[in-house]
């Protein structure tokens, strides 16, 4: 058994921890690493495109910008992060995946605006609707972390 410099049993390394989950669990990972990513690039597009007024309606009214530069702005921050997420190598993933949820916490004030404040947008014309589309956030911040395999680095890292 592998051990530590202070004695205590070594996790798994290498190709072990990346056989963990099997190559099965390995090629649903990506698969999700890249579904995230196009859906990210897809909406991304739409930020930019055909969807921008409804994404302007989630811009809460306290932002001290411009809704279409907000919007525009997360559009091309989207795009990026999608393709970052489809293309970056290995080594750069878990940093990726990070970024991806800091960004999906970052926008998550404006579901919360939209929900306080009872704006339709995207069909969300209920308040129960909008309630529940909050409780997807967390689960897109945990996608970005799993699919990427940052969560994995964190709890694998050294002290």
């Amino acid at each position: 058994m592998n051990r530590t410099p202070d004695n205590r049993p070594a996790g798994p390394t290498g190709i072990q921890a990346t056989r963990r989950g099997g190559r099965a669990g390995e090629a649903v990972r990506h698969v999700g690493r890249w579904a995230l990513g196009a859906a990210l690039a897809g909406a991304g597009v739409g930020h930019l495109t055909t969807l921008r007024q409804e994404f302007q309606a989630q811009v809460p009214g306290w932002v001290p910008l411009d809704p279409d530069f907000v919007v525009l702005a997360s559009g091309v921050v989207e795009i990026g992060l999608g393709a970052a997420l489809i293309l970056a190598p290995s080594r750069v993933r878990p940093a990726v995946g990070w970024i991806t949820a800091g960004f999906f916490v970052a926008i998550f004030p404006g579901n919360i605006s939209q929900y306080v404040t009872g704006t339709d947008a995207f069909g969300l014309d209920t308040d129960r609707a909008r309630l529940v589309r909050l409780f997807f956030q967390p689960l897109l911040v945990a996608w970005a972390l799993w699919s990427t395999g940052a969560w994995r680095a964190w709890r694998n890292r050294r002290p």
